[in-house]
């Protein structure tokens, strides 16, 4: 399909739109236009292909998000071509001849592209997006289409996106690219000077700068978890064996479910072991925690745990101690309480790298909403893929070290006599 699309692309695209790798991975300051020339690149590329009923994907960190920034962007740049359907349903665009479409997804939900194909697919701001989208859905959809992906955005930490870049930096197979506002000149030298006036230097050096070596803006554990890195508390934390364990746990029903498992030694907290799920009976858990190498003494709920359902007529702390468990629940409390408790032990806290990798990224991650609007962080935490590990946590530190002085009595397992 010959296809004139009414768009210039700015000249730092240039290299990306002109791009042979299948891979791709760029970090781009703020305004920098990545979601105008990812959407360009994505038509393009739609028309052109001449495969049957192509499909391609634009996935933002959450469906309002893609609806908000890229959806407008779609429209707009496809209009003039004839027969051209669009679904406001969908956020999907449909063309003549092949009927390739792209479609708009947003990754809170990303179960929805399981079992589809795709033959290309944008992650937009991918330093947000949960990083088990890539390797249990997105990419497993492109293999038999040998589709191609890009990843795009601004720094949010040292997590699962620097992780990529870094490894795609060091691969042929890879196109690469790193668009700073000092070099772009995209925006100009006052703008920049002001936006240094009124930032602070981290959060400056992230938006337009593209540093991943600051904390994620709002982070609750941002600085804490640089300083465990820098301190060398991320690492191997084997169990021990003269000390209790217990797992603190986030109740999911339609979310995740997740649990951390933790020994205080000393003064110390060290966490072992971390599981999280979704969509998964209370018996997957149960099953999970008893194939652990070791005894789980006493496990800490929120208080929600002591609601009945009205499906069992059982609270999930009835089913738990029902299976022989020690449970104890977490009085209802502010989360910035439990925040604040924890950043006060974050420094004698010691993490098992490989055990607990997703829950560490969901400690880095979480953080106060922003309110787009007037520019600040609201008061409240962020509800995202990264909120059930750091909810898990907060639950066992609200509950761990309160009751490690007070004598714990596990319930009685029953014994039938015949």
């Amino acid at each position: 399909m010959q296809l004139e699309i009414q768009f210039v692309p700015r000249k730092v695209f240039s290299p990306y739109l002109h791009r042979t790798q299948r891979w791709a991975s760029v970090v781009a300051h703020r305004r920098a236009g990545k979601t105008v020339a990812c959407i360009t690149d994505l038509i393009k590329r739609a028309a052109e292909h001449t495969g049957r009923e192509p499909r391609f994907a634009y996935v933002a960190p959450t469906y309002t998000q893609a609806k908000d920034v890229a959806w407008s962007y779609l429209k707009e740049y496809t209009a003039p071509i004839p027969g051209i359907e669009k679904s406001e349903s969908e956020l999907s665009v449909t063309f003549p001849g092949t009927r390739a479409r792209i479609r708009l997804y947003g990754a809170e939900n990303y179960d929805r592209i399981r079992g589809l194909y795709l033959d290309g697919v944008v992650i937009d701001e991918s330093g947000d997006i949960d990083p088990r989208a890539w390797p249990e859905v997105i990419r497993p959809a492109l293999s038999d289409r040998k589709g191609w992906a890009t990843f795009i955005g601004t720094p949010k930490g040292r997590n699962a996106f620097f992780d990529l870049h870094s490894k795609a930096k060091a691969d042929d197979a890879w196109f690469t690219d790193e668009l700073r506002a000092s070099q772009t000149g995209l925006i100009d030298a006052a703008e920049l000077a002001d936006a240094q006036r009124t930032m602070t230097p981290e959060a400056y050096a992230q938006e337009y700068e593209c540093s991943f070596d600051a904390a994620v803006i709002g982070a609750y554990y941002g600085k804490e978890i640089v300083q465990a890195e820098s301190d060398k508390r991320i690492g191997r934390v084997p169990h021990d064996r003269a000390a209790d364990v217990f797992a603190s746990w986030d109740l999911g029903i339609a979310d995740a479910m997740a649990i951390w498992v933790g020994q205080i030694i000393g003064r110390e907290w060290h966490w072992i072991d971390y599981y999280e799920n979704s969509g998964q009976p209370l018996d997957h858990y149960v099953d999970w925690v008893k194939a652990l190498p070791y005894k789980v003494h006493r496990h800490y709920l929120p208080h929600d745990g002591e609601a009945r359902e009205l499906q069992t007529g059982k609270s999930r702390q009835e089913f738990l101690e029902g299976r022989g468990f020690g449970v104890t629940i977490v009085p209802r409390h502010e989360p910035m309480d439990g925040i604040d408790a924890a950043r006060v032990r974050f420094n004698r806290m010691w993490f098992d790298a490989e055990r607990c990798a997703r829950g560490i990224d969901c400690l880095r991650m979480y953080r106060a909403e922003y309110d787009d609007k007037n520019k600040v962080l609201k008061p409240k935490p962020l509800h995202d893929w990264a909120s059930h590990g750091a909810d898990a946590f907060r639950c066992g530190v609200m509950g761990a070290e309160e009751q490690t002085a007070k004598p714990f009595v596990a319930p009685v397992q029953p014994r039938w006599v015949v």
